[in-house]
């Protein structure tokens, strides 16, 4: 395995036990997987990703009702009205059938509604109803401060950066080859 430039920081992680304003360093897989990985992206990617997403879907399922799908795509029409099933499977990386039997759900349960595409009237557009508004908001508030605690060691400017590099890496995600001759078949 390659070994990567190990900065100050991981030093700190791995001789002190505590760094600063007594925090404690991480165990020393997480350390190998940091600082002595190949896949250090993706490994970074995922680990914060699962410490966002498992207890926040969790607390959501607890308290709501609502599965991670159908969460998402709840979600997805709380910040923008008027979404297409594939806008919701293309921006959350959900294959069409999860998407599709959540959309079935919330709209059983009249928490969203779905209407013909007037400018295409074989597609469907889904709307949010205040049910599903009143949901989003009240999950709104742990996600928030979820975030806010992950990221509450940057400076304000070290978040703004990460934020802007972050999206650079998501906006040319199209322009990366496909993996497999499925990704190829689908578009």
């Amino acid at each position: 395995m390659r070994q990567l430039h190990e900065p100050a920081l991981e030093t700190l992680l791995r001789n002190g036990g505590k760094v600063v304003a007594g925090k404690h360093r991480v165990e020393d897989l997480v350390a190998v997987k940091l600082w002595q990985n190949p896949c250090w992206l993706s490994f970074r990617f995922n680990f914060l990703a699962l410490q966002f997403n498992e207890p926040i879907y969790r607390l959501i399922e607890k308290e709501h009702g609502i599965p991670r799908p159908e969460f998402v795509v709840l979600y997805s029409l709380g910040l923008l009205d008027g979404l297409t099933a594939s806008a919701i499977c293309n921006s959350s990386g959900f294959p069409k059938n999860t998407i599709s039997r959540a959309i079935q759900k919330l709209v059983d349960k009249n928490i969203i509604r779905r209407e013909v595409d007037q400018a295409d009237l074989r597609s469907f557009v889904l709307y949010i109803t205040e049910e599903g508004r009143r949901i989003v908001d009240q999950a709104m508030q742990p996600m928030v401060e979820r975030e806010k605690a992950m990221v509450s060691s940057l400076t304000p400017a070290e978040q703004l950066m990460l934020s802007e590099l972050l999206a650079k890496v998501v906006v040319d995600s199209p322009n990366w080859p496909p993996m497999t001759n499925t990704e190829e078949n689908e578009e």
